[in-house]
This record gives C-alpha cells, sequence and structure tokens, in this order.
C-alpha cells in the first residue's frame, strides 16, 4: 500500500472539515494536583532547571544532522 495513491471522498472531506468547524473539548477536567501545579507555575514561572534543560535540548536539536541520530 505503500506506494499506492487514494483520493479522499467527499463525504470524508465534509466529515473532517465539520469536525474541524466543532468546538473542542477537553476529554477531562484537570485533577486539583494539575491545577495547582499550574498555578504555581503562573504565578512563580518556569523552574530554572527546567528552562536550562529546554535550552540545551533545543540546541542540540537544532544541530542533528539526520533522523534518529543518538548524539
Amino acid at each position: 500500500m505503500g506506494d499506492e495513491q487514494s483520493r479522499v471522498s467527499r463525504e470524508t472531506e465534509e466529515a473532517e472539515r465539520a469536525e474541524a468547524a466543532a468546538p473542542h473539548q477537553p476529554d477531562r477536567l484537570p485533577t486539583p494536583e494539575e491545577e495547582a501545579a499550574a498555578d504555581d507555575a503562573a504565578q512563580n514561572g518556569v523552574p530554572s532547571e527546567v528552562a536550562s534543560h529546554e535550552r540545551d535540548m533545543a540546541e542540540r536539536g537544532a544541530h542533528v544532522k539526520g533522523e534518529g541520530q543518538i548524539t
């Protein structure tokens, strides 16, 4: 099936359009612990070790030469 081309049916296109336009709902409400963590992050910002790790990973990712390369 890798080389076969297929066409999307009109019904599929219409269903995708309707789904994209539908209001989106969360699958569940946040737990009290998740709400507290979000409030804490909003008030106190991102911990420095998290921000540092994010910068390190972004830098590492910017220099990866091929898919799946392990550095």
